[in-house]
């Protein structure tokens, strides 16, 4: 089994996977990065193999550190032994995680996807440390997918990736247009349950929650466009008894996920 040790920050592979921290070379190479001896065992238990593996000097006798080796050699990947700062220089963190990985991303559209009784639709999301922390909360109440609809963050930043804690690979997260997304719903026969605020909305924890359900969630700064609200068989709000006229996107959306999850349990008990 074959590890290189590289030294040089100069090297051509440790290039590359500094490039990949960028959206257009991400697309160029038809790679993303992950990082952390645990984000990326869950990857590899989920069935993604590292295309390139890199791991600090001194990690190797890890027993999790050995498993990826041996996975990603095992598949005809390149293996990486390399200094702390150089891993530093991967990831964009000071202090790095014991490993980082490139992936190549699986091809999934919308068509491929069959709503179960939960999925996730977020409108125009643009922080990625929303969309991860929506993956998690995906993972956390087995929602079938999250659609992220129109111009939305890139699920494959490292940003984004590393804020869903390995759901990013558990969960199936595909992007589609709002056209795309209605017929879709339409052939499925899913409700579609929008989060705004409206004076038509309900309080979410007084809506009926009959699956297959889609739980839609607008854009951080400006929420749903009218356009999407009418297409809504149900209008949800959350009760603000605050200063605060709104929660953050991905606690709104966590709140639904559970919400539609208890609802569809008590429903099938």
């Amino acid at each position: 089994m074959s590890v290189q040790h590289i030294t040089s920050a100069s090297n051509a592979v440790l290039k590359r996977l500094r490039s990949l921290r960028e959206k257009k070379y991400r697309r160029a190479e038809g790679l993303f990065l992950a990082e952390g001896l645990r984000i990326c065992t869950e990857a590899l238990d989920a069935g993604w193999v590292p295309h390139i593996l890199v791991f600090a000097e001194g990690k190797g006798d890890h027993p999790l550190v050995r498993r990826l080796v041996q996975a990603t050699a095992g598949h005809g990947g390149t293996v990486i032994e390399t200094s702390v700062d150089l891993l530093s220089g991967i990831t964009g963190k000071d202090n790095p995680q014991a490993v980082a990985a490139a992936y190549a991303p699986r091809a999934l559209a919308l068509e491929d996807l069959t709503p179960g009784p939960r999925t996730l639709v977020a409108e125009r999301l643009r922080d990625p440390g929303n969309l991860g922390t929506l993956l998690r909360a995906c993972d956390a109440t087995a929602a079938s997918a999250l659609i992220l609809v129109d111009e939305s963050t890139d699920p494959t930043s490292l940003e984004a990736v590393r804020a869903s804690m390995g759901a990013f690979f558990t969960v199936s997260c595909v992007q589609a247009s709002a056209a795309e997304l209605l017929a879709w719903r339409a052939k499925h026969g899913a409700q579609l349950i929008g989060a705004a605020l409206d004076p038509r909305a309900t309080d979410y924890r007084a809506a009926r929650y009959d699956g297959p359900v889609l739980l839609l969630l607008g854009n951080e700064a400006q929420g749903l466009p009218e356009a999407l609200k009418a297409e809504c068989d149900q209008l949800v709000i959350m009760p603000m008894r605050g200063k605060a006229d709104s929660l953050n996107v991905a606690m709104a959306g966590t709140l639904l996920l559970y919400e539609a999850l208890y609802a569809q349990d008590g429903m099938a008990a």
